[in-house]
């Protein structure tokens, strides 16, 4: 699996070095020599400063490099926001190098704030909770939009398998929710491939969906903290992330199943008394696609090539009202926009569709999980996988589906049910029956 890793950073831009094992922490100073010249500021919350903080700065210390830290309080849980990064950004004094110590939220607000300066930095990853690591954008709420920044990765990544493995059991439970994602995902690549609108990338897609259906297979020891398994996690993670950045956007990674997460993270959805992660939200959207998905292809019907499907000015009254006045609805347009088709445009694509769906729905079939399916493996794994496990209910989930195809320009399976005229229906299917496991 190193490898694989290895490869993968061979060919990053970027990345130029990812320490992954046993013990690698007590390595950081004599990397962070490979890679960086003078002092380096920490940034992290309490619980990622527990895990690995102290011995970071020991590490970095003992080989001669000075070090200060910034860490912020960790409850309630930090917000991915862009006044965030800006606030540890302005932290930053002049030759130093930012050093984030955590998982998602942290990794990604430094990621941002080094950016926003043009200097590099080092992540020390506490967790196998999220593909971002590696990824080159930044999913931050910016205004309460939340959309994924432009950004360069890490330089150097160092991931020690005895931190992560330590690391609470429920986060591990969110990154494979978000790896688990990367199923559906797949699938609105594939729509968007066989109807022309955005080529499958050859290098991107075998990085994420060469091994996801052998990092997926051992819920329960993942469960268990067994270390290979979450090795092959953390490792699975990480791919997904140089894939996004191989390719240029999360495209490799993301698809309906982030649009619907997105719309909850967004509207700061919380649940006993904490703010939901990404991962816990992408896993329901996860179960949630799939299920849609399910519907689709167990249709026996054929598509209308000549319904004459919603214009423009439509899409903009019910972004209007399904987002209320404000940039969020004015974004949301902009993003609509960004792949709207109407007349002969959506006339040639609809006969394409019904040209190309005996293969596609084939291809389809093979490759997806069916959503009971995946509900095993999600809660196998200590993830969430119904709506009620994250606080959702059924009405506020199926607001979700119908909002979430204005949140991204990225065309997935929303929108070829929105074109079909399928939405409705589908949408009912991915609710799912009250009182499903």
């Amino acid at each position: 699996m190193t490898d694989l890793i290895a490869q993968a950073v061979a060919r990053s831009a970027n990345v130029a070095e990812i320490a992954l094992g046993r013990g690698v922490l007590a390595d950081a100073g004599a990397i962070y020599a490979r890679h960086f010249n003078g002092p380096a500021c920490l940034f992290a919350d309490d619980r990622g400063w527990s895990a690995a903080g102290p011995a970071v700065e020991a590490a970095l210390n003992a080989a001669g490099i000075k070090t200060r830290r910034h860490v912020i309080a960790a409850t309630p849980r930090p917000k991915p926001t862009t006044d965030l990064a800006d606030s540890l950004g302005a932290v930053l004094r002049a030759g130093e190098t930012p050093v984030a110590i955590g998982s998602g939220v942290m990794n990604d607000v430094v990621k941002y704030a080094a950016f926003q300066r043009a200097i590099p930095y080092l992540c020390v990853a506490t967790a196998a909770s999220m593909d971002g690591y590696t990824s080159a954008g930044a999913p931050l709420s910016e205004n309460g939009f939340k959309k994924t920044i432009p950004c360069r990765p890490a330089k150097v990544l160092i991931a020690d398998l005895d931190v992560i493995c330590a690391a609470p059991p429920e986060m591990t439970g969110w990154g494979y929710g978000d790896l688990a994602g990367k199923v559906p995902a797949g699938g609105d690549w594939m729509i968007a491939d066989a109807l022309g609108i955005e080529a499958i990338d050859d290098v991107a897609w075998p990085l994420v969906q060469g091994g996801l259906a052998g990092w997926l297979a051992h819920p329960k020891r993942i469960r268990a903290g067994d270390p290979a398994a979450i090795e092959g996690l953390f490792v699975g993670l990480t791919l997904v992330g140089l894939a996004m950045e191989a390719h240029g956007s999360s495209r490799p990674a993301s698809g309906a199943d982030h649009q619907i997460a997105h719309l909850w993270e967004m509207d700061d959805l919380t649940f006993a008394g904490e703010r939901v992660s990404h991962g816990a939200c992408v896993a329901v959207g996860c179960v949630t696609t799939l299920r849609m998905f399910d519907w689709l292809l167990s249709q026996p019907r054929r598509f209308d090539p000549d319904r004459p499907g919603l214009t423009m000015a439509m899409k903009v009254t019910e972004i209007r009202a399904r987002f209320g006045p404000g940039e969020i609805a004015d974004r949301a347009i902009a993003e609509t926009e960004a792949k709207h088709v109407e007349g002969p445009a959506l006339r040639d694509r609809l006969h394409r569709l019904t040209t190309v769906w005996p293969d596609l729905s084939a291809r389809l079939r093979a490759r997806l999980m069916p959503a009971v399916s995946m509900v095993q493996a999600l809660s196998a794994a200590g993830a969430p996988s119904d709506a009620a496990d994250i606080g959702v209910s059924h009405d506020y989930l199926h607001t979700t589906i119908l909002k979430a195809r204005f949140l991204r320009s990225r065309y997935t399976l929303l929108d070829l049910l929105d074109e079909t005229g399928l939405l409705p229906q589908a949408a009912e299917a991915g609710l799912g029956k009250r009182g499903d496991p």
